[in-house]
């Protein structure tokens, strides 16, 4: 018997130990995404320049209401009150002393009244009326400009708007110095004109050629309305 198995076991084909079976590579695919992509980024990159938009359409505005209305130089050539001569320091010195002699007639220390009386509507009135205007007599630097443009535009607003939350003068003089304040810390004049180290840290300090093509265009603009 053991000799029949023997001979059956060896009549039996026998298999190879490892058999390898060998696949042919597939190919790498590489997909290129072109369209989607590429349009999501050009349409969100708009979004994230809409506030330098949105600050460059309210100076531009405020530059030319502020043009229009407010009082300007009455002579053609360069505004001769520059830095450093006895003009500019009488327009500077003249704007801060109207602001402190209206707050007085706000605070009712000077001619006190125990009723609203016209003095102390005039101190109400005496940023808009005399400071701002004095500091746009003066050569101003291009950011500085923009912010009394701005500020010859938003105090009317504000002297119109404050009474119906609380009519007082003192209250509405402070609120005018405070947009005073805050509107030259936002643009950066009180580090830039006055070298005072308070300043929005992204404020940016135009170039000297954008500052000289804004004088030339508002040089321009006097001439074509006289």
């Amino acid at each position: 018997m053991q000799v029949m198995q023997q001979r059956v076991l060896q009549a039996r084909p026998q298999r190879p130990a490892s058999l390898s079976v060998q696949r042919p590579a597939l190919p790498h695919r590489s997909v290129l995404v072109r369209s989607g992509n590429e349009q999501q980024t050009t349409t969100e990159q708009p979004s994230t320049s809409s506030t330098p938009s949105v600050e460059k359409d309210i100076l531009r505005s405020t530059r030319q209401i502020a043009g229009t209305f407010a009082p300007r130089s009455s002579t053609k050539s360069k505004n001769p009150a520059t830095k450093g001569t006895v003009l500019y320091d009488v327009f500077e010195w003249q704007s801060w002393i109207c602001l402190v002699a209206g707050g007085l007639l706000s605070f009712n220390i000077i001619w006190p009244t125990d009723e609203p009386s016209i003095p102390r509507l005039l101190g109400m009135w005496s940023i808009w009326m005399f400071t701002i205007p004095s500091l746009r007599a003066k050569e101003c630097m291009a950011n500085e400009k923009d912010a009394l443009n701005l500020l010859f535009v938003l105090v009317p607003l504000m002297n119109v708007t404050l009474p119906f939350l609380w009519k007082s003068f003192p209250f509405i003089f402070v609120s005018n110095v405070l947009a005073l304040g805050g509107v030259y810390w936002w643009k950066g004049v009180w580090k830039e004109v006055y070298g005072i180290p308070f300043a929005y840290a992204g404020y940016t300090m135009p170039a000297p050629a954008a500052t000289a093509a804004e004088q030339a265009a508002e040089q321009q603009e006097g001439g074509a309305e006289q």
